[in-house]
This record gives structure tokens, C-alpha cells and sequence, in this order.
């Protein structure tokens, strides 16, 4: 069993039911998320040891944050208390030509009020082998933006492979500001996961002939991307998720890796949506645990876009299956029928 550390936030997420619109909701239902958050659930559900670490605010919400982490297995030892509010984020999910939407009611959380001193990056990293965070932690706030530099420096001086997912939010930052934090970070990265646009957004390395609004995704373009990132920082992989929007309800969905010199692309797989948000996690948290247990690359590369397929099915955040569920979709059971 091995040991994988994140740090990130998790929120409280609130949504209309079904597919109602927010002027239509008179109730929301309540589930709990976060990137680095859902990465964790992932791997405790593989059987990994899963440590979170963040802060949440010294009051109900904020147990309740950790009780939910807690129901899946992860370690939450290194969930701090502190600070007076739990972030929120509402959820209209979309349907056909319709766009999901989100709002942030973040601003003044527990994590984004976080010190240096909160963390000892030296204990936590303790019998540790992965540490991961996304471009999400930093965009919080310089002082986390400060946190996540302790922290990649320690997990570099502990010997621990580290994984970052680059996942450029524009309601947090502007491009100009991530590419500067974040380049801080790239030189201690080991792994960098990102979507058709993450590279473009906070590198300004975009992909030739691709139109993301289209549907319309290059192999040799996202080639490319992959090894310009490999190139100016050093990374030891690569893995760009490849989402082929249709509508909101449908989506291609496949990705790949460059990892040894050498690129792979995944099987591609026609999902309809039941809940896209986490897919992106849902990848990282399958590609970790492949690379952590000795997957071929392809293998690795297969068993994360398998998990993240599944995950669109699944409501909520968090990416609820199983090993056996992904290892029957990576050998092609596909079909979806009752299993009795």
C-alpha cells in the first residue's frame, strides 16, 4: 500500500436538483469536493493510503468536511481546524446545448487564510511515496501560494515523486498570474496532468490545429504541447486529458501520456453525462495509482481514462468505483448491462 499526500481544498457544493436552473431551485443538495480532495477519495477507494491536508473552519461545516473525508477511508489527521467559513460553490448542471454553470462563494475560507506555520510539511511527508496538488491550491492566495512551495520543496527533499494537475481556473486568477506562480513549482514536479486548455492558459503552449469549442482535438498538436512541457521544465510525464465536447450531455472522452520518450493515447470512449464535475480528478487519482502500482504506460494511461469515464456517470464529486469496475471497462465491458 502506498502512501499519496494532498493538499487542497474542500468545499461545500451546492445544487438545484436534477437539472433544474438556480431561479428555479427552492432546495440544493449538499455534497462535498475539492480537486486534490477527490484525488484522495479516489485512491483510499483503490486501497490506497490517502492523506488530506488543508484547513477548515473550527465549527460544525468544517466537521462536517472532514467526516465526509473520513467516510471513504482518507487519513485527516492533517485536516487543521481554523478560520471562520467553509468555501462554497453552486452547480447548475447544464443539459444539451445548455452550459453547466458555476458559481464561487470562496472568498475569506478557511484554506485561503492559511500560514506557513500551519503545516509541518516534515511530518506529514513522513513514510510518504506521492505528494499531488492542482493549480487551484495557489490561486487562493499568495500566502497558500506560499504554503504549496514549502510543501514541494519538502516532498522533493523527502524523495517523493510529485504530481501536479494544472487545472487553471480564470474566476480565481488571470493567466499572466498562474504562469508566474506556477512556473515556481514546475521545476519540482514530476508528473503534470492537464486538460485540452491548461497548457495554453497558464504556459501559453497551445496546440496546432485544434478547435476545443469545435470538438476538434490533433493528436500531433497536444503531441507537441506534451513535449514542449517536458522540455522546459523536465517532467518524467506528461498526461493531457482530451475532451471532445458535443454538448453538455455528450462528450468523447480520451487522453494521453508522454512518459519515457514515447506517447500514448487512450481508447476513446462516447459518454453520456450524468456528472462531469471530479472527471479531471477522477483521472489524476487513476493515473497515480497506476504509475504507484507498476502499470505499463499504456496500462496506466487506460486505467485513469477508464476511472474518469465512470466518474462522468457518477453524481457528484467524488469518483465512486471500484478496482474490478475499472478493470472490466479497461478490458471492454462496456456495455452497461445489469450485473446480477
Amino acid at each position: 500500500m502506498a502512501k499519496v499526500v494532498c493538499f487542497g481544498e474542500i468545499m461545500l457544493r451546492l445544487s438545484p436538483p436534477g437539472y433544474l436552473r438556480f431561479e428555479q431551485a427552492t432546495s440544493f443538495d449538499v455534497v462535498y469536493g475539492g480537486g486534490e480532495a477527490n484525488v484522495c477519495v479516489s485512491l483510499a477507494n483503490y486501497g490506497e493510503e490517502a492523506v488530506f491536508v488543508t484547513k477548515v473552519p473550527d465549527n460544525p461545516i468544517g466537521q462536517a468536511a472532514i467526516n465526509e473525508m473520513r467516510r471513504y477511508g482518507v487519513d485527516t489527521r492533517y485536516m487543521i481546524k481554523g478560520g471562520k467559513r467553509l468555501g462554497i460553490y453552486f452547480c447548475e448542471k447544464g443539459a444539451s446545448q445548455r452550459a453547466s454553470k458555476v458559481v464561487y462563494d470562496r472568498a475569506g475560507s478557511a484554506i485561503s487564510q492559511a500560514k506557513r506555520e500551519d503545516f509541518d510539511w516534515t511530518k506529514i511527508f513522513e513514510g510518504a511515496d506521492w505528494f499531488h496538488f492542482t493549480g487551484i491550491t495557489p490561486a487562493l492566495g499568495d500566502n497558500v501560494a506560499e504554503c504549496v512551495l514549502d510543501a514541494v520543496k519538502a516532498a522533493k527533499e523527502a524523495g517523493l515523486t510529485v504530481s501536479c494537475d494544472l487545472n487553471f481556473r480564470k474566476n480565481l486568477w488571470t493567466s499572466e498570474k498562474a504562469g508566474q506562480v506556477m512556473a515556481q513549482y514546475m521545476p519540482y514536479v514530476d508528473v503534470c496532468i492537464a486538460n485540452e486548455e491548461d497548457a495554453e492558459k497558464v504556459f501559453g503552449i497551445k496546440a496546432a490545429d485544434t478547435d476545443i469549442i469545435g470538438g476538434k482535438l490533433s493528436h500531433e498538436g497536444y503531441k507537441d504541447v506534451a513535449k514542449q512541457l517536458a522540455e522546459r521544465f523536465g517532467f518524467k510525464a506528461v498526461a493531457i486529458t482530451l475532451r471532445g465536447s458535443i454538448s453538455a450531455s455528450d462528450n468523447n472522452w480520451a487522453a494521453m501520456l508522454y512518459k519515457d520518450g514515447e506517447f500514448y493515447f487512450s481508447r476513446n470512449y462516447a459518454i453520456h453525462i450524468v456528472d462531469r464535475v471530479g472527471g479531471g480528478d477522477s483521472f489524476g487519482g487513476g493515473l497515480i495509482y497506476a504509475l504507484l502500482n507498476g502499470y505499463s504506460n499504456q496500462d496506466a494511461l487506460e486505467f485513469a481514462v477508464a476511472a474518469s469515464c465512470l466518474k462522468h456517470t457518477i453524481e457528484g464529486d467524488h469518483n465512486h468505483v471500484t478496482l474490478s469496475e475499472v478493470k472490466a471497462l479497461m478490458a471492454g465491458d462496456g456495455s452497461g448491462r445489469v450485473q446480477r
